[in-house]
């Protein structure tokens, strides 16, 4: 979300450290430059204004022209103002006992709002609560039918009344019926407009008096920007919000939302939604987002979502195999589809410090690590074991049934060694180890030290016959 701005700001600290002095002229250059940045990136006015004087102040205020490094101790004040700007923030749900604890779930039409409650779903299942869906969203046609199917996905119970047109109703059951069935936390997913108007704030200002919710959560699209941020206020004004769920995280979005919200409402991000699948939510972290931002990569959620995709006892399974050099392709295409799980692997490659400058403009193709594994998936239990027992015969199979060229099964190969090698060497390692080499991994498939196997069929990539080459001297 943050790449453009993130840019700007590194070329704006290039440009001082580039500089053998600096002075109070260089730094308000460079505020300007840092406002521009912002305003670029759909931050709020008055925010960006707000932000760029408290920086200029702190910067001249902490003596940063006696300074050895002047620029570093500018992006250090940015880093604390950004979440200052940000923060603070709990995103932690306060559960109540006795249960249920209610949470509302508020927000405009086509926000991700009913998603967004199966997304909080399976992450409540994940931390061993026992949470009921309830569909009272009864003014979008399909909104019921689509909150019955992610409840399915993920097996949480979805509480419906189709003949009631009262969402009051609707919710006040949903609430007696997880009493009775023995469920601690209720999701109620209302329904929204496309547009701020009475009839919505009404009718969820009545359904937030008569359910008493312990937290009132609104869900907010990301690609809005800075209206985001106006819409947040909005309802803030009738239903005192307790925080807000930022959804469409991952998109070519330029972050004015995120760094808008808190300080236009009084009420901060608790949660992204970092893409479609049901586990892509996070909680919000000012400090974590504040590194991102200006390229310091966000290590902690790095490892938490690690956690929640790595099996312990695989792990150790996997490390005893790498220790003895005895791992295979299966088990190396079991890890890659672990780490893919995480997210798109080139947003996990840009969690990592330093790693976004490397990669730069590159960009992970997803589609060359599934081809890579169809090309492993061709090979027989043997040849994954011991990929050196494939000859030309062999790879001309697999290729086949990979729908591929033989010299990608040989590149798959003759790569697998060295990975292989190193993996051996960095047996021992910690899970955030384990996690950054299978990163590493996946960049190497996808991004050049792996075969480019996109529309690579024999019938598109054969080499010239003798005819074609003679046609092509005659042209």
């Amino acid at each position: 979300m943050f790449d453009a701005l993130s840019d700007r700001l590194k070329g704006v600290y290039s440009g001082l450290r580039g500089r053998g002095r600096i002075t109070e002229e260089n730094i308000a250059e460079a505020m300007v430059e840092i406002r521009t940045s912002l305003l670029e990136a759909d931050v709020h006015l008055d925010v960006a204004k707000t932000f760029c004087d408290e920086v200029q102040q702190k910067a001249l205020g902490a003596e940063v022209l006696k300074t050895l490094k002047p620029a570093d101790v500018i992006v250090k004040i940015v880093h604390d103002e950004l979440i200052a700007l940000m923060g603070p923030v709990d995103p932690k749900i306060p559960f109540v006992t006795p249960g249920p604890t209610i949470l509302l779930m508020a927000g405009l039409q086509g926000s991700g709002k009913t998603t967004t409650c199966g997304k909080m779903a399976k992450m409540l299942m994940e931390k061993a609560k026992r949470p009921l869906l309830v569909a009272a969203d009864l003014k979008r046609p399909a909104a019921i039918d689509q909150l019955e199917v992610l409840g399915a996905q993920i097996n949480c119970p979805v509480f419906v009344d189709r003949d009631n047109q009262n969402p009051v109703k609707v919710c006040r059951a949903g609430i007696k019926h997880a009493k009775k069935t023995d469920r601690d936390v209720v999701i109620l997913d209302t329904a929204g407009r496309l547009a701020i108007d009475e009839d919505l704030m009404d009718e969820i200002a009545k359904i937030a008096s008569a359910t008493t919710p312990h937290q009132i959560y609104l869900v907010l699209d990301a690609m809005t920007g800075q209206d985001a941020a106006n819409t947040a206020k909005s309802f803030n004004a009738r239903l005192e919000l307790d925080g807000c769920i930022l959804t469409k995280f991952d998109s070519d979005t330029r972050g004015g939302a995120a760094l808008s919200v808190k300080q236009i409402t009084g009420k901060p991000i608790k949660f992204i939604g970092v893409g479609e699948r049901l586990e892509a939510i996070e909680e919000f972290h000012p400090d974590r987002m504040a590194s991102r931002i200006l390229g310091m990569g966000d290590i902690l959620s790095l490892v938490e979502q690690a956690q929640r995709h790595f099996d312990e006892d695989e792990a150790k399974k996997l490390e005893s195999k790498m220790a003895s050099g005895d791992m295979t392709l299966d088990d190396f295409v079991a890890q890659l589809r672990k780490v893919r799980k995480m997210g798109p692997v080139g947003e996990l490659l840009k969690k990592m410090p330093g790693m976004g400058d490397m990669m730069g403009d590159q960009e992970v193709d997803e589609g060359e690590l599934v081809r890579m594994e169809a090309v492993v998936e061709s090979m027989t239990p043997k040849e994954r074991a011991n990929p050196k027992i494939i000859d030309t015969s062999r790879r001309r199979r697999i290729a086949k049934g990979a729908g591929a060229d033989p010299s990608d099964v040989s590149a798959i190969v003759k790569q697998f060694e060295p990975m292989r090698n190193m993996m051996k060497a960095m047996s021992g390692q910690s899970l955030m180890q384990r996690m950054r080499m299978g990163s590493q991994f996946s960049q190497m498939a996808a991004g050049g030290g792996m075969p480019k196997l996109k529309g690579s069929s024999k019938a598109q990539q054969r080499r010239p016959n003798k005819k074609d080459r003679r046609k092509g001297r005659k042209r």
